[in-house]
């Protein structure tokens, strides 16, 4: 067991490798009356094409799969998990996003049970052609429901319009039309790829016993013959970096129109450090530049043009990346052309220093409030960890950011022809 810590900040965790290639991360709060457990793997919604093991040519699988997988998980032959997870007085959940799917609960007494319960249905997949074939009801009636969602749609119809060709562009659950075709030798060969222990980590947080916590794991595995199999390539096609359209409309049941503004990243391929430093250093960039207290935020906000529901983001991944920036506004085209021209006459005019240092503050002290947030903090740290990002150095990589970075990665991804919007419009 190895320990990964930040003496400065006084956080510590446990690492442990099973012999399988299982990562266990265990994040000890004496004192803590919840505890909480994230089982994960590296696969998302992105993970369409790919190359692994014995085949030898790329296997291809519909949209929507790996959502599909995390659904059909929670099901096996005796019944529901959720019933089991709520009779141990523990609640469970799921998500899948564009890399990672993610099996979680939290809990206040029986945690080890509620533990061995969670490894134990996750990696006991239980696919027939008949239990398949329902759930494409249930997911399509899923998939429709998001179609006449606004916030939903603002996001995805904005992701469409800033990619050509990456998946990054396609709904995480897929269309109706794509899920028809997944099968269960589909969702098994899926499992067989992805859901491998190498491929996957836990992390585990709360007033809990590190040994015994491993002891509960090992024994989930004791029964599985799982040697190490080979790496994962997955396949993304060329994506150009013009964006594959400047304004999408579409027009939904809104009272104010809604609209997000989007920056495609250029800057992509990079993983660890590397990767933290460009997302810390974007983080930066946009509290300076859009942020509640930055000038240009108060001017629109004075001027009517934005209200509170404004925000603003960055995802950085491995093989792309995009800012964006939004909420309501009667007039979304005027927002975006007061943003450029600031954005360019912070590019001819420079960055102020002391904003610098007041954002990099905020941002320490909110980075540090996320540490007391169990369910979050495990979240992100195991999101990090398969970027090969060690998120307790978020700290010296904040502390470590100069105005020049900043100011270079403003001339570098704050550009118009990057840029796209998504609007969402009233019925007429």
């Amino acid at each position: 067991m190895t320990v990964i810590e930040n003496s400065a900040i006084e956080e510590r965790i446990y690492k442990y490798k099973l012999d399988n290639g299982l990562t266990v991360f265990i994040m000890p709060k004496p004192g803590y009356t919840k505890q909480f457990a994230i089982y994960a793997t590296n696969y998302g919604s992105n993970d369409i094409k790919f190359l692994s093991g014995k085949h030898r040519e790329p296997i291809e699988v519909p949209c929507g799969i790996a959502h599909f997988l995390e659904h059909k998980l929670f099901e096996e032959q005796g019944g529901s998990i959720f019933e089991r997870f709520s009779a141990l007085g523990a609640q469970a959940n799921a998500f899948t996003n564009f890399n990672m799917t993610a099996y979680l609960f939290s809990s206040t007494d029986k945690f080890y049970d509620c533990l061995e319960l969670l490894l134990g249905f996750v990696n006991r997949p239980y696919f027939t052609d008949e239990n398949v074939e329902k759930e494409k009801g249930i997911i399509a009636q899923e998939i429709r429901m998001y179609e006449d969602n606004p916030a939903w749609r603002v996001y995805f119809n904005l992701l469409g319009a800033l990619y050509k060709n990456h998946p990054v562009k396609n709904d995480i659950a897929g269309t109706v039309e794509s899920i028809t075709g997944i099968t269960k030798e589909q969702l098994y060969l899926c499992y067989e790829t992805f859901y491998h222990p190498d491929n996957m980590a836990i992390f585990i947080i709360g007033d809990i016993d590190k040994e015994q916590v491993i002891k509960t794991v090992k024994r989930s595995f004791k029964d599985k013959n799982m040697s190490r199999r080979g790496d994962i390539k997955r396949i993304y096609p060329d994506e150009p970096m013009d964006v594959a359209q400047p304004l999408v409309k579409q027009q939904l049941a809104v009272a104010i129109p809604m609209f997000y503004i989007g920056f495609k990243d250029s800057d992509t391929g990079m993983s660890g450090n590397k990767l933290m430093k460009k997302d810390i250093v974007t983080g930066v960039l946009l509290n300076m530049l859009i942020g509640k207290s930055s000038d240009t935020y108060q001017s629109l906000y004075k001027d009517g043009l934005i209200n509170a529901t404004f925000e603003k983001d960055y995802t950085g991944e491995i093989h792309y990346g995009f800012s964006l920036m939004g909420g309501e506004s009667q007039r979304p085209l005027k927002v975006q052309d007061r943003i450029m021209e600031a954005i360019n006459n912070y590019k001819q005019s420079g960055l102020n220093v002391n904003d610098l240092d007041r954002v990099k503050r905020k941002m320490l002290g909110d980075f540090l409030m996320s540490l007391n947030r169990i369910d979050g903090i495990a979240s992100a740290y195991i999101a990090a960890t398969f970027k090969d990002i060690n998120l307790l150095d978020y700290p010296k990589v904040l502390d470590d950011v100069k105005i020049s970075d900043v100011e270079e990665r403003l001339r570098q991804h704050f550009d118009e022809k990057y840029c796209a919007i998504s609007i969402i419009e009233p019925k007429k």
